[in-house]
């Protein structure tokens, strides 16, 4: 299927029916929606010779014409090549010359600078008087015909350790991540809406699909980002607003709203992943906004498909193990299948710590030209995530940490994500990373990288005292790293191979 179909289908069912705001202003129906997608299907196979297949990149900072773009690129039966506008040039160039892309479609804020490198023989064509001549060609009559196991979303990973790769996900593993939405994460209706505050070039953008399937209203805000007083005020004036947010978004939203005494008016589920959600955030999150929050768990090799911490689940306080339930990432979404292995590739018995496998119609095809990357990824069907993971008795997953993250002391096994819990939940402590440095004896040393609340300092032993009563004293952090902010990458995550490098700079102090 096509996803274009769907906003073809909304556009002949529905064409008054709003589709495409910036902020609260209207500026597209569904059947002016559909009239630009396919006039940009029609430009990109005519005008610039594109044939079925070929990459076509989306470099844009979030706005309508970031939908207009994609949903006419899979009109024209081509691959879109979304790139994160936060990347710098030369990185985006490097994902152009690995896609073999031939076009890129590019806000001027972020495509300017592109085009200052000299990509010769990749066309650039910008928001404005260029897009909107694409966009006005005569319409390609009907969506290219496009089967499960075709290509049409090539996502290049974050490229923490090393060169990005390219994910190929098909056609068949977009439609069930949507319908893995659907069915385990909130139903969509027409008089839905969907806020881009996050990346549209990353989750937030695939997002897009559920709602173009309800024929639902696509909202873009003024800033193009997250501006937690900007959606405050936005919400209540769209209603029914649904958003993907990465933990660090939830984490300035909440504050945004306890400061201002708001609580989420207008908001109707955030649906929160992309990077570990610490249980005293979502706790805190629930009580300042309410039953309104949703947790998801992917890769972009699975995206957003691997499992689900329903808002019913999120929000109980009443079951006898709602701590470990709501500080899990849940159980596996209606399209994945999930097992724990051993470095053995053995499958470990409930309640034991492995690496996290996942099977289903939402796992990638493979990695873009690379076969060798792909085998090692992908075994029997099933694809190893890198994450380390329990699943207890009910099937609830329990995410611990990227195995590379796990930090390895005189032979014992410590996960970052359990000294962090414990840290986050002393009044002091705003925000926290917890890395491992080398150490003569032990192997490894715990230190904590700790963002303190706004005018309070860092007290190495009241924080000690209170790991001490938490968790296991071999766990606790040997040194602390005090830091105004910690290191993120372009989709919120904290980069942990910045904080080794400031830990071994600054030489914390022991504990």
């Amino acid at each position: 299927m096509n996803p274009a179909e769907w906003i073809m289908r909304a556009a002949r069912v529905t064409p008054d029916a709003p589709a495409l705001f910036r902020g609260e202003a209207l500026v597209a129906d569904y059947a002016g929606f559909a009239r630009a997608t396919a006039g940009v299907a029609a430009g990109l196979r005519g005008a610039h010779g594109l044939e079925r297949g070929e990459r076509v990149a989306i470099f844009m900072t979030n706005r309508t014409e970031y939908l207009e773009a994609l949903y006419g690129v899979w009109h024209a039966g081509l691959v879109a090549v979304p790139i994160n506008a936060k990347l710098h040039p030369k990185e985006a160039g490097f994902i152009l010359r690995d896609s073999d892309a031939k076009l890129v479609l590019a806000s001027e804020d972020v495509g300017t600078p592109l085009a200052a490198l000299g990509l010769a023989d990749i066309e650039i064509v910008m928001v404005g008087t260029p897009f909107d001549r694409l966009k006005a060609a005569a319409p390609m009559p009907a969506p290219a015909s496009i089967g499960a196991d075709d290509l049409i979303w090539l996502f290049y990973t974050s490229g923490t350790t090393g060169r990005p790769k390219g994910v190929m996900l098909s056609a068949g593993n977009l439609a069930a991540m949507a319908f893995g939405y659907l069915a385990d994460v909130s139903p969509v209706e027409r008089r839905d809406a969907t806020l881009y505050a996050a990346p549209m070039s990353h989750g937030a953008g695939l997002y897009s699909l559920m709602f173009a399937i309800a024929g639902a209203r696509h909202v873009c805000p003024e800033s193009g980002g997250f501006e937690p007083t900007e959606i405050a005020g936005l919400a209540p004036k769209i209603g029914r607003v649904s958003m993907f947010a990465a933990p660090t978004m939830i984490h300035r939203l909440v504050a945004h709203m306890r400061k201002t005494g708001g609580t989420g008016e207008g908001i109707d589920t955030i649906v929160y992943g992309g990077g570990p959600m610490h249980l005293a955030d979502i706790v805190d999150a629930v009580e300042v906004m309410g039953d309104r929050f949703v947790q998801i768990y992917g890769q972009g090799e699975c995206p957003m498909a691997i499992s689900v911490l329903p808002r019913e689940i999120v929000s109980d306080r009443a079951h006898a193990e709602w701590r470990a339930r709501a500080g899990s990432v849940g159980y596996a979404q209606a399209v994945s299948r999930i097992r724990i292995v051993g470095p053995d590739g053995r499958v470990l018995p409930t309640g034991e710590i492995g690496e996290i496998e996942v099977a289903g119609p939402a796992v990638m095809k493979g990695y873009w030209r690379n076969e060798k990357a792909t085998r090692e990824t992908l075994v029997d069907g099933w694809l190893r995530t890198g994450d380390m993971g329990a699943l207890d008795e009910s099937g609830m997953l329990a995410l611990h940490d990227r195995s590379k993250d796990v930090i390895i002391s005189g032979g014992a096994n410590i996960y970052p994500r359990e000294v962090e819990e414990a840290l986050l939940h002393h009044s002091d402590v705003d925000e926290v990373a917890v890395v491992g440095r080398p150490h003569p004896d032990w192997g490894e040393e715990v230190v904590a990288c700790v963002v303190t609340v706004e005018g309070r300092a860092l007290d190495e032993a009241a924080l000690d005292a209170h790991c001490r009563g938490m968790i296991a004293r071999f766990k606790r952090p040997k040194a602390y790293l005090a830091l105004p902010r910690l290191p993120k990458n372009n989709y919120g995550k904290v980069v942990k191979t910045e904080l080794r490098a400031l830990v071994a700079d600054a030489g914390a102090r022991s504990g």
